[in-house]
Formats: C-alpha cells, sequence, structure tokens
C-alpha cells in the first residue's frame, strides 16, 4: 500500500540572497507592474511572473522546494471515481488541517491524528469568469468509502462525521469522501496548516475584517470586539476556527466567518501591491509554498502559475460562496445531514456547470 503521507523533498536552501541582485544584472530593478481591473479576485499569475521576471532563478528553485505534494490519484481506485463530466470546468478541495503536531502543538494534544475542521468545493467554471465555493460542515454525517491509510485500509463506514476522514486517511481519504458524498470528481486538492495560515496573515501586515459580533472563544483562543478591524495571524486563526463563540455554537456560524475571513483576505492580497516590493513578495511566496500541500498535479511552482494564470480574469462579485444545505440529524441533534432535495440540487449544478439554485431559507442553504 502506498504510503499516503505527503512527501516533500530536502531543502536547499540560500536565504537572504533574494533581493541582491548578481554583479552585472538588473535582477534588483522592479518589474513593470500590470494594472488589472481592481475588482479581479486576485492575480497569483502575475506575482509568480514577476518573480520570474527578476532574475530570481535560485529563489524559484527554493519555493520549488518548499512544495508538499500528494500522489491522490494513484492512491484512489479510478475505476470508483466520478467522471468528468464538463470539459475546462475544474473542482478543487480546500482543507485547513488542524493537526497538532509540530509547530501547531500550542491548539491542543497530538493525539497522533489530524482533521481537517475546514472544507471547501471550489466549482470554476467552464471559462473561468465565475466560480462556486461549498462548505461542509465539519459535524455532517455522511458515509465514507473505503480509504486508503498508512499501512492498511480502512474499511468503509455509515453515517459518521465528515471531518473524520481526514483523520483517518488523510488528503486522499477526504477527496474520497468528498466525491462519494457529492458525485463530483476533485481535480485538485490544497491544504494548508495553522502555522501557514498565521504566517501568510501577519506577512500581508494583517487583514480587514469586519467582526460581527464580540467573539470570546477559549478553545480557539479568539478574543475579538465587534467591528471592523485589521487581525493579525493569530487573531484571524482565532476567528476562522471559534464555533463556540458565536451563534449557537454549531459549524454553520464558523463556516460564515470562514466566508467572511477569505472575502477579506482575497481583498487584501488584492491591494498589497506586492510587485513593487520584490523581498516581501518572494517572502509571501515562500510562507504560501511552505504552508500548503498539494496533488500531484499541482505540485510544482510551474504547475501552480499554470493553473493560477487561467483565474486571472477571475472577478469576486462572480465567486458563490454557498454551505451545504443541511438540516439536524434525526438520530443526534448534536450533528446534521445533507438537507434534499437542497443538497443534492447544488451537487448537481455544479456537475452540469449550472448557476447555483436559488439561496433558501434555514438549513445551511445561504452564506
Amino acid at each position: 500500500m502506498t504510503d499516503p503521507r505527503p512527501v516533500r523533498e530536502p531543502r536547499r536552501r540560500s536565504r537572504g540572497s533574494f533581493g541582491r541582485p548578481p554583479q552585472g544584472s538588473d535582477a534588483g530593478t522592479n518589474p513593470p507592474v500590470s494594472r488589472r481591473p481592481a475588482r479581479r479576485l486576485i492575480v497569483p499569475a502575475t506575482v509568480f511572473l514577476a518573480l520570474l521576471a527578476s532574475g530570481a532563478a535560485l529563489a524559484y528553485r527554493d519555493l520549488s522546494d518548499n512544495l508538499a505534494s500528494q500522489d491522490i490519484d494513484g492512491q484512489l481506485n479510478a475505476d470508483a471515481r466520478p467522471a468528468r463530466k464538463v470539459p475546462g470546468a475544474v473542482n478543487v478541495l480546500l482543507l485547513g488541517s488542524d493537526s497538532r503536531s509540530g509547530a501547531n502543538r500550542e491548539y491542543g494534544r497530538d493525539e497522533g491524528s489530524a482533521r481537517s475542521d475546514t472544507a471547501m468545493v471550489v466549482h470554476m467554471a467552464n471559462g473561468r469568469r465565475d466560480a462556486s465555493v461549498i462548505s461542509i460542515p465539519r459535524d455532517t454525517l455522511v458515509d465514507r468509502p473505503a480509504c486508503p491509510t498508512k499501512s492498511s485500509v480502512a474499511p468503509a463506514a455509515r453515517a459518521v462525521m465528515f471531518n473524520s476522514a481526514y483523520e483517518t486517511g488523510g488528503m486522499t481519504c477526504a477527496v474520497a469522501t468528498v466525491e462519494h458524498l457529492s458525485g463530483l470528481r476533485m481535480d485538485h486538492v490544497v491544504e494548508i496548516d495553522f502555522t501557514g495560515f498565521k504566517k501568510l496573515v501577519d506577512r500581508l501586515g494583517g487583514v480587514r475584517v469586519n467582526v460581527p459580533q464580540d467573539i470570546r472563544d477559549p478553545y480557539s483562543h479568539a478574543r475579538l470586539s465587534k467591528g471592523t478591524q485589521r487581525l493579525n495571524g493569530e487573531q484571524a486563526l482565532g476567528l476562522v476556527r471559534t464555533r463556540h463563540g458565536i451563534g449557537d455554537g454549531s459549524d454553520l456560524g464558523r463556516i460564515k466567518l470562514q466566508q467572511t475571513f477569505m472575502k477579506a483576505l482575497i481583498t487584501q492580497i488584492r491591494s498589497a501591491d506586492l510587485l513593487t516590493d520584490p523581498v516581501r513578495l518572494y517572502r509571501l511566496l515562500d510562507d504560501l509554498t511552505s504552508a500548503i500541500t498539494t496533488d500531484k498535479g499541482l505540485g510544482s511552482l510551474s504547475s501552480l502559475t499554470s493553473f493560477a494564470r487561467s483565474l486571472d480574469g477571475l472577478d469576486t462579485d462572480r465567486v458563490d460562496f454557498r454551505t451545504l444545505p443541511v438540516a439536524p440529524a434525526p438520530q443526534d441533534p448534536d450533528r446534521v445531514v445533507p438537507r434534499q432535495p437542497q443538497a443534492k440540487a447544488v451537487w448537481q449544478a455544479l456537475s452540469a456547470d449550472r448557476p447555483l439554485p436559488a439561496r433558501t431559507e434555514g438549513g445551511g442553504g445561504q452564506s
């Protein structure tokens, strides 16, 4: 059985060399700034291209060495996976890992496993002019398919919490479970951990967010006051992890905060004007590439750049953030199950590359 743990190449670091142009070169000059329309979602392609244009071959190699990837396709049974139905449309599973090991130890006791408290299915329509983001509550009861683990295969299980899939078999099992739940083929998967998230926010100088109410949550360490404010990495992490400090303590309130923060983060990155500061740009990309684990298809800087270029025309107003419609589970009021037929309609719309159905009141269908 293939070991599902991500493979990270040994680093060959030469910190501090970036930003010092070699003799006889113009590597230290700023590249021309491309003035994209202000409403663009994010232009990571331009960021990568600016780095390359600076002549920073060493920096490019360092960033490539940062990346960790996992062979998702090689670990799953291709015949059991959903077919890709619309050429040009792409589905990406975004995961936020609550691993308690290493630098994340301060957030709780390391029990030798990890879960994913954040899971979003991002569907990018054919042509990349529209996108839909569906958050899946971690407390959703689902049927999990058999999943490869480090040493064997975990048997299928019925009516288990969604986030237990990651605990069972990491990214691979999370992908298999989402595909089983939705009927959608996940083309890519990207995971970011706590520590990397904090560094990214701090590197940006914080992110301005409108906090909807006072939050005091000893579990997520969130202590925030109502109103618009600039959150540092620690505060932002507390915000997106809190569930006991808002609403009824369920995952639905946390999901709304996560989606609010995502929109604010996109705006912050877009307005940071990183192209005029290549050293800060490099450090931001260094933090980002060190924080994420991807599937093999995105496991190189060149493939990430190519993928990012395809998103250059995506507009924030054309990204539809939703939560999977859910209802209280009949067998456990502290858990939820997909609300039908609304949940099925959401997945069918994405499968056919159509706009999502109208928002419904209740059940987590709106965000």
